[in-house]
């Protein structure tokens, strides 16, 4: 029998924790599927649309020696897509393991004989990482405030000191001058 992998994940900003999970999966199966998740589904189950447009994550994963399918994931519940793909195991990152969604699905999918099995997560790089530099990279600087509203620096207000002291130095020269006129 021809034991088969099912793969899911969004994929967006292809980097080295996709990759070792997609090469940790294909040697735990004879025919791997990656169910790579639509713009759609991203946007409903993380609140964001990913960077990169489906038909591309799909075509980068397809590209992939290890990944033998690709599909686009349109629904959220992993049964139905079971359903119709008919895997035998279902990889994901360890990062899922022992969340509410998963526990549920772990025992949904014990019932109809497809093994859940968790790889490392990478923790050093992850999309959300990746993202998040992004956005620090394109951010645009904060607006400029006028000059006329910004505080003098402080070596600029010890001048004022200087000349308020040669303003009182004139103006007592001035009362000796009037004194010794008397």
């Amino acid at each position: 029998m021809t034991r088969i992998g099912y793969a899911p994940g969004v994929y967006d900003l292809f980097h080295i924790g996709h990759l070792n999970l997609l090469r940790n999966a294909r040697r735990h199966c004879d025919h791997l599927v990656a169910g790579v998740t639509s713009d759609d589904l991203t946007m409903r189950l993380k609140g964001r649309s990913p960077v990169i447009p489906v038909s591309e994550r799909v075509a980068i994963v397809r590209s992939l020696r290890c990944v033998d399918a690709a599909v686009v994931e349109l629904e959220e519940d992993k049964l139905e897509v079971w359903k119709r793909i008919g895997f035998h195991v279902i990889f994901k990152g360890d990062d899922w393991r022992g969340t509410p969604k998963w526990e549920v699905l772990e025992r949904r999918f014990a019932q109809v004989g497809v093994e859940v099995v968790y790889f490392p997560y990478t923790m050093h790089t992850s999309s959300t990482l990746l993202r998040g530099a992004l956005e620090l990279l394109t951010a645009k600087p904060p607006p400029a405030i006028p000059s006329a509203q910004l505080a003098k620096p402080l070596d600029q207000e010890g001048c004022h000191e200087q000349d308020m002291g040669q303003q009182q130095s004139a103006v007592h020269r001035k009362e000796d001058v009037l004194t010794s006129q008397e």
